[in-house]
């Protein structure tokens, strides 16, 4: 029986990709950098650093990292009034917890936006367990992000189920030998190892139906 389910935030929990992606596209905008037409595919999942490297060897970009997270996170911050869960996931997400199962957020972004995030979803509660990019030496698609939070909420690896919207998410929770459900927003390839999910009513029936079995 799985003992955990483990979340992604951004686009699983909340719809915050279309923030992320306008913020940066605004960011290199005012450093007088177009962001090419394949900017979406490129960075979704990725985290600000890998996201930080690409533009610099890509793009030109001259700005060191700090200062470029900066620049990108007060245009992020200045939008999250716009926010908006996705579909019912927070809903899910609370009705698990109500239940009293095991969960956990596992994110590819900074400490500070998981924070934020929580907070403008409604889901900063007192002990949330929570994994951010900083608590991690490897952002996925390496494991280690979930495999800490399996450390965290003391359960087997194995016994966890993953839910995230992009390859590299998915294929971290895959790598780290859990069950993964990849719920993406528009088409892309499923990753090894991960089942594909269509719609909430199915990810919703899949998780009804796996823990308290």
């Amino acid at each position: 029986m799985p003992a955990a389910i483990l979340w992604d935030m951004d686009g699983t929990l909340v719809d915050s990709e279309p923030l992320h992606e306008a913020a940066l596209v605004q960011a290199l905008d005012k450093l007088g950098i177009e962001a090419p037409p394949e900017f979406h595919d490129l960075i979704i999942g990725r985290d600000a650093h890998s996201i930080h490297d690409w533009c610099v060897h890509h793009l030109g970009l001259g700005l060191g990292l700090s200062d470029w997270l900066r620049l990108k996170y007060r245009t992020y911050f200045a939008s999250l009034h716009a926010l908006q869960p996705r579909e019912n996931a927070v809903d899910l997400f609370l009705e698990f917890e109500a239940l009293g199962f095991a969960q956990a957020v596992v994110s590819n972004s900074d400490r500070l936006v998981v924070q934020a995030n929580l907070e403008a979803a409604g889901l900063d509660a007192p002990g949330r367990i929570s994994v951010s990019r900083n608590d991690v030496r490897r952002g996925k698609p390496d494991p280690e992000a979930y495999l800490r939070a399996a450390w965290l909420l003391e359960v087997e690896a194995g016994s966890c189920i993953v839910v995230e919207d992009s390859a590299t998410g998915a294929t971290s929770g895959a790598a780290a030998g859990m069950r993964t459900l990849f719920w993406p927003q528009g088409d892309a390839t499923t990753p090894a190892g991960t089942e594909l999910i269509d719609d909430m009513a199915a990810l919703a029936s899949e998780l009804r139906g796996g823990p308290g079995q």
